[in-house]
């Protein structure tokens, strides 16, 4: 079934706190027939309303996977980079400076094969950096490095039942999220899609409209 998906605004600057900033990670590949990137839109308009801020970040566009040489080179400072890791590692920086610069997360995050889009797996292996996004204490307990915020998880699936017991993605991004230091975690699951869509779509829509 195919549904436009309406565009949503992008920009790069860190707004005023009175006008706060969302960032919108899309995953879905299906461009402007996604569901999920249609509903990201919706909720990013309803939490933001009027004014705000949106940082997109379409990660159904290339984004660089972690290398061998990319792995080894976490934690070095920029201006010693070597390399495909010179890129990589540039890219991730932007990453993880878009993640602390907004108040609001907004993912969108389709099921594919039980689980999240592999793009979506890509963002969060290079924005989970130790000392940046992460630590460990001298007795190995960790602690997430990114401030707290709300964010919401926009969850699509044709058939999978979201939060069951064959959904391993919605468990793994809310574990994620945990370990980066956001458990102000939000899930808003439209389900059934590839059975019966307008209910599935109807029931994500009120979850967005009690927000």
């Amino acid at each position: 079934m195919s549904r436009d998906s309406p565009s949503l605004p992008t920009s790069s600057s860190r707004s005023s706190a009175s006008s706060p900033t969302a960032l919108a990670l899309l995953s879905s590949t299906t461009g402007d027939s996604s569901v999920s990137n249609m509903l990201v839109a919706e909720c990013v308009q309803h939490v933001l309303g009027s004014s705000g801020t949106v940082v997109t970040r379409d990660l159904s566009q290339p984004i660089p996977l972690l290398t061998q040489s990319s792995t080894a080179q976490l934690g070095v400072a920029a201006t010693e980079r070597t390399g495909t890791a010179i890129d990589d590692l540039a890219f991730a920086d932007l990453l993880i400076a878009e993640l602390f610069a907004c108040e609001v997360v907004v993912i969108g995050a389709p099921i594919y094969n039980f689980g999240v889009p592999a793009n979506l797996k890509a963002w969060a292996d290079l924005v989970a950096q130790q000392d940046v996004t992460f630590s460990y204490d001298d007795l190995g307990g960790l602690s997430g490095l990114v401030p707290d915020r709300p964010c919401y998880v926009v969850v699509t699936s044709g058939g999978t039942l979201i939060d069951g017991p064959e959904d391993l993605g919605t468990r793994w991004l809310r574990q994620f999220l945990g370990f980066l230091g956001i458990g102000d975690v939000t899930v808003i699951a439209a389900n059934g899609l590839a059975i019966d869509p307008d209910a599935g779509l109807a029931e994500a829509r009120k979850h967005i409209a009690r927000l």
